[in-house]
């Protein structure tokens, strides 16, 4: 169990959490078969070498992980209210039952099965709450949609912001709650934590953006630190905060906390810092209304590449992210630009244990030999890269707004598939271009092919997996992949590209009309598995669907510098 989850077993006995009445299912999975759904996560130690960081910054780095290991308690209570206590309960229950249980919740972040579409797998749980537990008990979306329309105008930002949760004052009137409020015990403590790093590290980037992210933490303010994540320059490349929104279902408005502390790998970070130039003239060729392009991109867009030594909160449930961009905010993004940052560790272990097996299932043999690392790794970069391309400030209907905000819940599937496709439609670009070698082009298409049922496996209740049936069923639809007599699937070469430009087009002029009602009918039209994909899917029983890393380096680091335990058993 991790550092984290053990103190806040602490918090709970002070804090506890009030548990919502039990669904209608009346039947839940017993030991083995929890144990089962547990084992499609196959276990991966993460071990990253340490060893040419002076004595201070592994201190420094310990404290990193230290901190980290608080984002988890915070996730735990932004995704459900009731989440502390029972994890409580699940401790205390030493039964092979409960032993199973704990598992499950501890790779889920909650009792419900982020595989299975938030199924509950323990009794007295309530449905997975959309909302999370970013907003009052009881308020209904409707509520809050009417409460925002009527404030003013600075007001509304505040409400639909990253960084607040919407509580009722004691009147039982709506109020904004700044995370500095909300979370003021943890993030207290986590910036006591990173400024002890700061004070470590010899540094300077590294030094001034755990020193600014500490005074985020209790300000409430993030603009300063993100201005600093984007400048750190460093051996040690921690992200630590509040940034994804996608818990927030109803809105998408609200960020969730997460933590990746990593090592940068230097000879790979220099091989693909040649993509960064290339983004203004990806940008200018997009096959959209040249109304929606950027005429000039944010000055600043950083590609790093990692090792992973430590993940939590939004970072590490259930499945893990490969690659990352950020920040989030749409000021920071229009006037610095954004950091792609690819873990190259999580990525090798996806590619062997997962992958691989699904092309054996899901290609002909004579496809497999076109499925490869460099095109899997290339192709998450340039997923990461095209996240910060095409509409993010819109208007719409006179009014300045944003796509994330436009779209609402819709908007994370539909971005995730934006910057898939586009990725590939990019990757064709710098292959016409001469900038990629040709044989890319032989491998790509083929290998994102396998990788599109991974990620469909994760569910399409979720942003990855809706976005990329909608990919999928798109391609099937235009005949740029066919199903092969035998049920494998293949893609057709003279058909693909116009199927990725066309695919890209019809996204991104949809997020650039802010067009929501489009948005949630190509979802449901599209992000859905169809049978000829289900049969794929049923024949992968045994395959993996992702790993469960267990962070062995920083669980050393930890006992070493921090005086404390391992973070897991």
């Amino acid at each position: 169990m991790t550092r984290s989850l053990l103190s806040l077993l602490s918090a709970v006995l002070l804090a506890g959490a009030a548990r919502a009445d039990e669904p209608k299912p009346t039947s839940y999975p017993d030991a083995a078969q929890l144990q089962r759904m547990t084992a499609r996560f196959a276990p991966v130690d993460l071990q990253v070498d340490t060893s040419k960081l002076p004595a201070n910054e592994k201190r420094a780095l310990a404290k990193m992980v230290q901190a980290a290991q608080l984002m988890d308690t915070l996730f735990l209570r932004q995704v459900w209210a009731g989440n502390e206590t029972l994890l409580l309960e699940l401790v205390q229950d030493t039964t092979p039952l409960g032993r199973a249980r704990l598992h499950a919740f501890l790779l889920n972040k909650g009792p419900w099965s982020r595989l299975d579409e938030a199924r509950p797998f323990i009794p007295g749980v309530p449905a997975k709450p959309e909302e999370g537990n970013f907003y009052p008990a009881g308020a209904t979306k409707a509520d809050l949609e009417k409460w925002v329309k009527a404030l003013p105008e600075t007001q509304q930002r505040e409400a639909t912001g990253f960084y607040t949760t919407l509580r009722r004052a004691p009147d039982g009137k709506l109020i904004s709650v700044p995370f500095s409020v909300e979370y003021q015990g943890e993030l207290v403590q986590a910036a006591q934590l990173l400024r002890e790093a700061a004070a470590l590290t010899q540094q300077p980037t590294l030094k001034a953006f755990l020193s600014a992210r500490a005074d985020a933490f209790l300000s409430n303010d993030y603009y300063a630190s993100d201005v600093a994540w984007m400048e750190l320059d460093a051996t040690v490349e921690p992200t630590i905060g509040p940034y994804e929104v996608y818990e927030d279902n109803w809105f998408n408005y609200k960020a969730a906390f997460e933590a990746f502390i990593t090592l940068r790998d230097d000879a790979e970070t220099q091989k693909l810092s040649r993509f960064s130039s290339e983004l203004q003239g990806l940008e200018n060729a997009l096959p959209i209304d040249p109304k929606m392009r950027n005429p000039k991109l944010g000055a600043l867009a950083p590609i790093r590449v990692v090792n992973s030594v430590f993940s939590s909160g939004d970072a590490n449930r259930g499945v893990q992210t490969a690659a990352f961009n950020l920040p989030n905010d749409e000021r920071v993004t229009a006037e610095k630009g954004s950091k792609r940052v690819m873990l190259k560790n999580v990525q090798e272990a996806k590619f062997q244990r997962v992958l691989q097996p699904i092309a054996k299932v899901a290609l002909a043999a004579k496809d497999r030999k076109d499925v490869s690392f460099e095109a899997f790794f290339t192709h998450i970069l340039m997923h990461e890269l095209m996240h910060g391309l095409g509409p993010h400030n819109i208007s719409v209907s006179g009014k300045e707004t944003t796509v994330r905000q436009a779209l609402q819940s819709s908007s994370s599937a539909i971005e995730e598939a934006k910057a898939d496709i586009s990725g590939l439609w990019a990757l064709q670009q710098l292959v016409n271009k001469g900038s990629l070698d040709k044989a890319l082009e032989r491998t790509m298409y083929t290998t994102y092919l396998a990788s599109m049922f991974r990620s469909i496996r994760f569910g399409v209740d979720e942003a990855h997996g809706k976005g990329v049936a909608l990919q999928l069923n798109y391609f099937l639809d235009t005949g740029a992949v066919k199903v092969n007599a035998d049920g494998t699937f293949a893609i057709v070469p003279e058909k693909i590209q116009a199927s990725v430009t066309d695919l890209t087009k019809q996204l991104m002029e949809l997020q650039g009309r802010g067009d929501r009602a489009q948005a949630e009918a190509l979802l449901a039209k599209l992000g859905v598995v169809r049978p000829e994909v289900k049969r794929v899917l049923d024949r992968l029983q045994n395959v993996p669907v992702d790993i469960e890393p267990r962070f062995v380096t920083a669980d050393q680091l930890v006992r070493e510098f921090g005086g404390s335990e391992p973070t897991k058993p």
